[in-house]
């Protein structure tokens, strides 16, 4: 065959123009930041500072107890690829991110390296404990886990995640930082107003399930007088769900509180025998329909114990 005559097809205009405009960009600019999220309300926080240059994974979601999540494949792959791990921190997690970290061998996120977050290393741990042992229970000696149930505490971790995004993705740390820059005044202005609605709630009495709302309870001046389980993670049991029904006669107590993913069956049960209702609040992003972001989650949470209190 005479090669004189074969066709050779050339790119287009528009083909040759697109392929430029791929070799100008800077290299950062073309791969999104991969940030792995322990818990739902890490991964909106995520979200809110990153925007559309992070690409978020939630390990788990509103509807399951992060105490108890299993390993999986899944998982494991989501951190082998990851650039950045963020989790609530103080043990919450010592049940399955260590295997998760060991597996995935992602030198990139460990513990110790700028893609390691420890999201309630940065705020005031309440319930710190010493001596402590699993016969007591789910009890963290490094102080309660679940820090993000004060607005004031995302605030803070905000700036934490904000400086290690910038520094991961330097070519686009100015946009983060403006982002978070909105999204704190937002959140300023939120809180406010939040406060402000909530000022009726103060000095409520409370029953919670489980020690999940402390800094919520603190943030909004509530008091804690007791809980569903008599020994934290495990089930209430019977006995002393009934010791309870004669101890909360003529106590005040405005309200029963439980998550989600508990059972709702003793709170029931409570509520029935003493007249006390029981609500049930969302406790991350997801909890409930309305939960769908960081400031619906505060909204329905004030809500809930405002259309309880009345």
């Amino acid at each position: 065959m005479d090669t004189a005559s074969k066709s050779v097809t050339l790119p287009n205009r528009k083909s040759l123009t697109a392929l430029l405009v791929l070799t100008l960009l800077p290299f950062g600019a073309q791969a999104d930041l991969n940030v792995f999220a322990c818990e739902p309300e890490w991964a909106a926080l995520a979200h809110e500072v990153g925007q559309d240059k992070v690409k978020v994974y939630s390990a788990t979601t509103a509807l399951q107890d992060p105490h108890y999540i299993q390993a999986r494949p899944s998982l494991i792959a989501q951190v082998r690829k990851a650039d950045l791990v963020i989790c609530s921190g103080a043990q919450l997690e010592i049940g399955w991110l260590p295997l998760l970290l060991k597996k995935a061998n992602n030198a990139k996120v460990m513990p110790g390296t700028p893609g390691y977050l420890e999201a309630s290393a940065f705020v005031e741990r309440l319930d710190t404990a010493a001596n402590v042992d699993r016969a007591q229970g789910d009890i963290h000696p490094q102080g309660n886990p679940h820090v993000q149930t004060d607005p004031h505490n995302i605030a803070v971790i905000a700036i934490a995640l904000t400086q290690r995004l910038a520094e991961l993705d330097a070519s686009n740390a100015a946009t983060i930082r403006a982002q978070a820059a909105d999204f704190s005044n937002r959140w300023g202005e939120a809180i406010g107003i939040w406060e402000t609605k909530a000022a009726p709630l103060r000095g409520k009495r409370v029953i919670t399930h489980h020690r999940s709302w402390v800094y919520l309870l603190r943030w909004l001046g509530l008091s804690e007088v007791a809980n569903l389980e008599a020994i934290p993670g495990l089930p209430p049991t019977a006995g002393y769900l009934s010791d309870l029904v004669s101890k909360l006669e003529n106590s005040g107590v405005a309200f029963i509180v439980r998550s989600p993913y508990q059972d709702a069956r003793a709170s029931i049960w409570l509520a029935e025998r003493t007249g006390i209702p029981a609500i049930m609040l969302p406790l991350t992003v997801g909890g409930t329909d309305a939960s769908t972001d960081l400031f619906s989650l505060f909204d329905d949470i004030v809500n809930r114990l405002l259309d309880a209190s009345k």
